[in-house]
């Protein structure tokens, strides 16, 4: 298993009251495989892959990535792994609008010290051509359409070939040609051998992926369980 998950608790504490986020979920998720979380707003699944993403700290329970228990580490260490393993796909495109397409790309790269910069660039354009982009590698990003950003923002999150691919609604409300580009590349890389696992009310998503987990009031069950 890639990803181990035993036990895991998460509760936020809103107005004087508790409401369990994550209620004591334990499951295993492994390299190669496209995993879908589905579920209502507010059923707990964005922050669910925030923890298993190190975005957020959990109450409980216990998280493995390749072996390793997520929880002794340090902050630092939780950093490096963030940078080097895993790579997130959000619906909030977070990019620099004053920065061109392979220069938000390059920013990934800059705490690769094994790489100079003129590999970087090359690895950007390289990456930016792999997703049909390129005629808008030197364009500034806020002159791209959304779907064109998305993508932009799928190379960043692959410029350090990590291992699992986490995604948080990665579609949002992009039409259905770059909605299906994004699933079939998602889908390609669990076939690479990834760990790709997309949060997501979309139903488009069961047909790409090999097992599809409900989330419901903090806890997960797998689809027709």
């Amino acid at each position: 298993m890639f990803i181990k998950v035993l036990n895991l608790k998460k509760t936020y504490h809103l107005k004087g009251k508790e409401k369990k986020v994550i209620d004591d979920i334990s499951v295993n998720f492994e390299k190669g495989k496209f995993y879908a979380i589905m579920g209502h707003s507010g059923s707990g699944k964005s922050t669910f892959i925030h923890c298993l993403g190190l975005l957020e700290n959990i109450d409980a329970g216990k998280i493995y990535v390749n072996d390793k228990l997520i929880n002794e580490l340090s902050e630092t260490e939780k950093a490096e792994i963030r940078s080097k393993e895993i790579g997130f796909v959000s619906q909030k495109i977070f990019l620099s609008p004053k920065l061109k397409a392979y220069e938000n790309v390059m920013l990934s790269m800059y705490i690769n010290n094994e790489i100079d910069l003129v590999e970087k660039k090359q690895k950007a354009i390289r990456l930016l051509n792999s997703i049909g982009l390129k005629d808008k590698i030197y364009h500034f990003t806020n002159a791209l359409f959304d779907g064109e950003q998305q993508r932009v923002a799928i190379a960043k999150a692959l410029a350090n070939d990590p291992s699992i691919i986490l995604a948080d609604e990665p579609t949002g409300n992009f039409d259905s040609e770059n909605e299906i580009f994004v699933m079939e590349m998602l889908r390609k890389l669990a076939n690479e051998g990834k760990c790709v696992i997309v949060v997501s009310h979309n139903e488009v998503v069961k047909k790409y992926a090999d097992k599809v987990l409900y989330m419901n009031n903090g806890k997960l069950r797998v689809d027709n369980e």
